[in-house]
């Protein structure tokens, strides 16, 4: 098995920008979800709400963050010292945040269509995982964990099901993964506990539910109808009662390490031999 692709995802529900390689932090992918659009409320921004999203490309720069989607041109947008911190809810979290400024504020709400900021998780702001799936975590702008681990036999098993039922494949961005896994059977995922991935570990302590965002196009934002969802509610949907829902890919922590490259090996260092359970329909 090896490392197929990385990917980060620099402002949380933008675009996502592939690399050879890619430092680990505790809370994941180094500038991996460190951006977050909220809107006047300080609550955060997803494509849930807000499919404009998918139509920026954001872009780690020193100290920022270049923004750029068609029809609002481009800024490279930094923490402005003079517009302060502020808490900005994700979920239930509350996270003291650096404001951007005015024009970053600008450029994103004609970019969106809709009034919205641009705040920055520096390293004095602080979150952490829930603890209830593994041991507490840092963790950034992403909706609970890290990292998020898929394998490409997976995708195409899944889409195997998708086109026995008539419908039309999806491709990996449609689940935003940081990881990508090749070499390895279809769903084996559910029994890896810890990965060895060059000179890093991680642990996977849960499968990730999907939401309405992957049934969007990620270049444009459009929704292109009930898949995956409706497959994967056939054949992945979860019967634990602390996580219902359906499921691709899995949650991840960093347990050692400090970078991943396109290529590392993967090993599988601990298994979880019960799996994972499964309702099906």
């Amino acid at each position: 098995m090896r490392v197929s692709s990385l990917h980060l995802y620099p402002l949380k529900s933008a675009r996502g920008v592939a690399c050879e390689e890619a430092a680990l932090e505790l809370r994941g992918l180094e500038g991996d979800r460190r951006w977050v659009a909220a809107d006047p409320d300080g609550g955060f921004l997803t494509q849930r709400e807000c499919a404009a999203l998918a139509r920026i490309v954001a872009r780690p720069v020193p100290g920022g963050v270049r923004l750029n989607a068609d029809g609002a041109g481009e800024i490279v947008a930094r923490p402005d010292p003079s517009a302060g911190r502020r808490r900005i809810r994700v979920w239930k979290d509350a996270i003291d945040a650096l404001d951007a400024g005015d024009a970053a504020a600008d450029w994103l709400s004609k970019a969106l269509g809709r009034p919205a900021r641009l705040f920055h998780m520096d390293d004095a702001a602080r979150r952490a995982t829930s603890g209830r799936w593994g041991p507490q975590t840092p963790v950034s702008f992403a909706d609970a964990y890290p990292l998020l681990v898929t394998n490409l036999a997976s995708l195409d098993s899944l889409n195997d099901a998708i086109a026995a039922e008539g419908g039309a494949p999806v491709g990996m961005e449609r689940f935003r993964p940081n990881i990508v896994i090749d070499g390895a059977g279809p769903w084996t995922e559910d029994r890896w506990r810890a990965l060895r991935l060059g000179a890093s570990v991680i642990e996977l302590v849960k499968p990730c539910t999907r939401c309405m965002v992957t049934t969007a196009d990620q270049t444009t934002g459009a929704r292109t109808g009930r898949e995956p969802l409706k497959t994967l509610a056939r054949i992945r949907r979860s019967a634990h009662p602390d996580l219902p829902g359906v499921l691709f890919g899995w949650n991840a922590i960093l347990r050692e390490g400090r970078g991943l490259s396109v290529g590392d090996a993967v090993e599988v260092l601990e298994t979880r031999e019960e799996g994972w359970p499964l309702a099906f329909a």
